[in-house]
This record gives C-alpha cells, sequence and structure tokens, in this order.
C-alpha cells in the first residue's frame, strides 16, 4: 500500500517533464505581458489566479486601455470551456478528496495534471497527495516562470526564435500517445487538428479551440458508435499499466 509520501514523490514525478516544458512559455508569456505593459506583480496575480495558460495569452494579446472587457470574457471563457468536460469525467475519480480539497484541486486544473490523473486512474486511486503533488510544483512553476519573464522583460528576447514554443506541443503529442486506443483515438485527434488548424487560418483565435473540441468529440461519437473499435478499446482499456 503506498503512503502519502510515495503519492506525493509519484505526483511529482508524473508532472516534472510538464513543468520543464512551461519553462519557456512562462518566460514567453512574462515577457509578452510586460510589453503590453503589465508589471511583474500584476504578471504574479493574473497566473495565481486565473492558472490558464491559453486564457492568459489570449488576455495579453487582447491587453488594451482600457481593457476591451467583453472580449476579454468570451475569449477566455471559449478557452477554457473544455474544463467543463475535464472536470465532469475526473470528478467521479475523487472519491478520496474533501469537498474542500476537491475544489482547489479542479480550480487548479489543467491540461497536463488533468491526463496524468486520468492515466494515473486507470491503475490506482486517486489521492489528495498525488494529485497534489502535481499540482503545487507545477503552478508554482508557471507562476514563477511568468512573474520571471516579466521581470526581464524585452532583454529575454522571444523564446520562439529558439523553438521553445514546441516544447507543449510536444508534451501534448506524448501525453495523446499514452491514451492511444486505435481507430477512435486516430480519428479524433486528426478531425479535431484538421479543424482546429483550419480554423485558426481561416477565422483565427480563439475560435479553432471551440472548432476542434466540437470536431473531435463528433469523431469520437461516430467511431465508437461504429461499434468496430470496441473490443480493441475494451482490450486497451483493461490492460494494466507497465510500471518499472
Amino acid at each position: 500500500m503506498s503512503t502519502l509520501r510515495d503519492d506525493a514523490r509519484r505526483g511529482l514525478s508524473d508532472i516534472w517533464p510538464a513543468m520543464l516544458a512551461a519553462v519557456p512559455i512562462g518566460l514567453l508569456l512574462g515577457a509578452l505581458a510586460a510589453g503590453k505593459g503589465l508589471s511583474p506583480l500584476e504578471t504574479l496575480v493574473m497566473g495565481a489566479l486565473v492558472f490558464a495558460g491559453g486564457a492568459q495569452f489570449a488576455a495579453v494579446e487582447l491587453w488594451a486601455t482600457p481593457a476591451p472587457i467583453g472580449a476579454l470574457v468570451f475569449s477566455t471563457l471559449l478557452i477554457n470551456a473544455r474544463h467543463v468536460l475535464m472536470s465532469a469525467s475526473l470528478v467521479p475519480k475523487l472519491a478520496g478528496f474533501s469537498r474542500g480539497q476537491t475544489a482547489l484541486g479542479l480550480y487548479f486544473m489543467a491540461d497536463e495534471n488533468w491526463a496524468l490523473a486520468e492515466k494515473r486512474a486507470r491503475t490506482h486511486a486517486l489521492t489528495p497527495a498525488y494529485w497534489f503533488g502535481m499540482v503545487v510544483p507545477f503552478v508554482t512553476c508557471w507562476v514563477a516562470t511568468s512573474t520571471l519573464g516579466a521581470v526581464v522583460g524585452a532583454a529575454l528576447g522571444d523564446p520562439r526564435r529558439f523553438g521553445a514554443d514546441f516544447a507543449f506541443t510536444a508534451l501534448f503529442i506524448a501525453l495523446v500517445a499514452a491514451f492511444w486506443k486505435g481507430r477512435v483515438t486516430f480519428w479524433t485527434v486528426a478531425a479535431a487538428g484538421l479543424a482546429s488548424a483550419l480554423t485558426y487560418r481561416l477565422i483565427g483565435p480563439p475560435w479553432h479551440v471551440l472548432a476542434g473540441a466540437l470536431c473531435g468529440l463528433a469523431a469520437a461519437w461516430f467511431a465508437a458508435g461504429s461499434g468496430g473499435d470496441a473490443g480493441e478499446a475494451g482490450e486497451a482499456e483493461a490492460a494494466p499499466e507497465v510500471r518499472p
């Protein structure tokens, strides 16, 4: 039986690659925020209260004086609408959490710790120690690097010239690979990716997020409903995870 310390260590062990990928993105966000006139303190508070990379980038991109409140609210709501479905899928697996732990844990839920928690739940019961072993260092890393980016500002330069903006993309590819279940996964990822890319190119953000989500859901529903992959998906779900 795992102890609280073991679960917390496992959470940190699982999340550290995402933390590493977050460093250049956090620095980039901070530098962009500084370029829009936000102070390091304002950047720190935004990271701690909002903690949503996509929404923060959208807010910084739209930031002006006076602030376009309507556009900011709409964009961030649209980008973060996926968290409703993510929370709905995760809550049944948080049976060992108190109400306060559930509320606090889901407040700081991100794509990375959600995906890792879903993967963990296949073979182990999710515990507060594991969840917060992921969340606390990840949130700390994000807030610290975005604040540092705001402090350094223009001297940092654009990390994208080093290809740093691909770090999260590479991480999400690895997360999707861990959830691969054959044809259903293929069509879901293909439909979401194609719809998102086309919408981003033809219409622009943040509509590509909604287009990708809707098309991915539709593709998953049609592919799973065809029945051809049911056996394959069931076997993949039942197969135990091999751990070192």
